[in-house]
């Protein structure tokens, strides 16, 4: 008799399949509990304790309720049985076992329990749709058995990483507030299995560009939410090496990266990071697209702690560069543009024609014709090292 599509399979099952069964569901269980060792080598241990408990419950559990189904339109599980199976699932991950040897032992026990049938029921007295409906019965229930465990190893997982995700959080803040009295640090790195090194950095991410941050990083990578920015404490122990993975990690993220310190000092970087990004620190163009754009290298504050020395005082710099750069007053833009971009260019290089003219992209006699324009306007002013230095600094502080 064929079942609707809706049906469950077992309902084309006789009565009699429970019946014959019933009696036997010890002697089933016992036959399945000695044989998923050796099926499954996985599970090669003594079936004792918990972990024995936990088996010959989910199978006398499951056999059961299989018994319960012949001839109705009962759901596979119930309640209380689908959590027994989730359960399973969720032992799976707190053992360290992959889901395919509780799937695999969950195949084996619908063997030994076809196996069990054939020898009580006379099978040859059943029509043959009968016996297609006992077989896709058992593979339907080892199906809603292995989606209940699935979803509870799924769940597992899942619940096992937020928890890592948040002791991660909080190993960040306590360095970021330099905890190393009693140890906390150290006993709560170990605990999510992180290298406590000597030497970090702290960067920030501005929200529109975190995505995919904690896999960029790897597990070297701690990370955080504070305000509108992410956090990151990143080992700096390898000093060449680190900088190139989190170089690669920040690019085009509009990152700030702090310089390195001791752990216990990891709110110095992040105070100075912060103080970077307040005072508009900012990378020059790195890539086509600039400092916006997707290859953009992040801002290392280690390379411009000058310029946020300038920039922590902006009233002072203005007054710097309004007595400094008044030789400049009076020309057109355009021509104040070229000459302050040169004349940077000379105080750098030490006023070094051919790598002035390298920078510049100009040639090296042009850079000849400016410098006398500069020195023209400034006079002797540009002999005194203390004008060159203050010059310096107006201009890196992006005066013109």
């Amino acid at each position: 008799m064929a079942h609707a599509t809706s049906d469950p399979p077992w309902l084309s099952l006789p009565a009699e399949v429970t019946t014959v069964l019933r009696p036997v569901v010890t002697d089933i269980v016992e036959a399945i509990i000695e044989g998923i060792p050796r099926d499954v080598p996985v599970y090669a241990m003594p079936m004792e304790g918990r972990f024995g408990q936990g088996v010959r419950r989910g199978v006398t559990v499951a056999l059961n309720r299989f018994l319960d189904l012949p001839g109705t339109r009962l759901p596979a599980l119930s309640e209380d049985g689908k959590w027994v199976y989730e359960n399973l699932g969720r032992g799976e991950v707190r053992s360290g076992r992959s889901l395919e040897s509780l799937l695999a032992a969950y195949r084996y026990g619908a063997r030994v329990t076809f196996r069990a049938i054939s020898r009580t029921v006379d099978v040859s007295q059943l029509a043959p749709d009968v016996l297609l409906s006992l077989g896709e019965s058992l593979f339907a229930y080892i199906d809603e058995l292995s989606a209940a465990s699935a979803q509870g190893y799924a769940q597992e997982q899942s619940e096992r990483a937020g928890e890592q995700l948040r002791l991660r959080g909080e190993l960040l803040e306590m360095i970021l507030r330099g905890d190393s009295s009693d140890g906390g640090v150290a006993r709560l790195a170990a605990a999510v299995g992180w290298t406590l090194p000597e030497v970090v950095v702290v960067a920030l991410v501005p929200f529109p560009h975190v995505d995919g941050l904690r896999g960029a990083l790897g597990p070297d990578g701690l990370v955080a939410e504070r305000g509108t920015d992410v956090l990151i404490v990143f080992p700096f122990v390898s000093r060449k090496a680190r900088r190139r993975d989190l170089e690669r990690a920040l690019r085009g993220r509009r990152a700030i990266v702090g310089p390195a310190r001791p752990w216990q000092q990891a709110g110095e970087s992040l105070h100075l990071a912060t103080s970077a990004g307040a005072h508009g620190v900012a990378p020059g163009p790195d890539g086509p697209d600039g400092p916006d754009g997707p290859d953009a290298a992040p801002v290392w504050v280690e390379d411009h702690l000058a310029e946020l020395v300038v920039l922590a005082e902006p009233l002072a710099t203005d007054d710097l560069a309004r007595t400094r750069l008044a030789p400049l007053d009076g020309l057109r833009p355009a021509v104040r543009e070229r000459l302050t971009e040169t004349l940077l260019s000379w105080l750098r290089h030490q006023g070094q024609r051919a790598p002035i003219a390298a920078e510049l992209f100009v040639h090296q006699q042009t850079v000849g014709y400016r410098v006398a324009q500069l020195k023209e306007l400034f006079g002797e002013a540009l002999d005194d090292p203390e004008v060159r230095f203050e010059l310096e600094l107006v201009l890196r502080a992006g005066h013109r």
